[in-house]
């Protein structure tokens, strides 16, 4: 899932403390790293953007990766979208802002799909990094409920599963903030 990182437009709580210049340029560098440590020839990257007409268009992406519009709707129903439009088998779906997340630990989410229906990446805010399902098709009401940029996303995206076989992998942190960057305030330490 990624956007277009124009000022103002993505990263924005983390363009409060750097900037919205500054949110952008990190976002694109972030989501550029990530794209090419994700290579991996066990799975297929795909982009869901936004917004749809000029994401699809891009040349801030990779020309080589496959996309598709995220379409509209809230967070939940972009990924079901995504979801959806993928070929039977294992999917999973992640955000680009998680610095820390490796082909391993994708790795391990497809095969926790083995013994489970969906796997879920927590992150320590009580959301989560990544989300995927075994199936054909995305489950009925996968989503439904959910209270997006909350602590319990996570908590309602399971529960929105109705007694599904669920599996955790490693719990990573997203990039919200300065504070999730690991960025210590300069100025502040000077006036100390």
């Amino acid at each position: 899932m990624v956007k277009e990182p124009h000022p103002g437009r993505v990263k924005t709580r983390l363009g409060r403390d750097l900037g919205m210049v500054g949110a952008a340029w990190w976002f694109r560098h972030q989501t550029g790293a990530l794209l090419r440590r994700l290579r991996d020839p066990r799975w297929d990257l795909v982009l869901a953007v936004s917004p749809d007409v000029e994401g699809l268009s891009s040349r801030v992406w990779p020309a080589d990766l496959p996309r598709l519009a995220q379409g509209r709707g809230d967070l939940g129903d972009r990924m079901g979208a995504a979801m959806d439009a993928m070929p039977a088998g294992p999917v999973c779906v992640i955000g680009a802002d998680i610095p820390g997340v490796t082909r391993a630990h994708v790795a391990r989410a497809f095969a926790a799909l083995g013994g489970a229906e969906a796997v879920f990446g927590p992150a320590p805010d009580g959301g989560y990094w990544l989300v995927g399902l075994k199936r054909m098709r995305r489950h009925a009401g996968l989503f439904d409920g959910v209270r997006w940029s909350t602590e319990h996303a996570l908590a309602d995206s399971v529960a929105s599963l109705r007694g599904a076989r669920v599996a955790y992998v490693d719990t990573l942190r997203d990039v919200d903030t300065v504070a999730d960057l690991g960025v210590v305030n300069i100025y502040a330490k000077m006036k100390q």
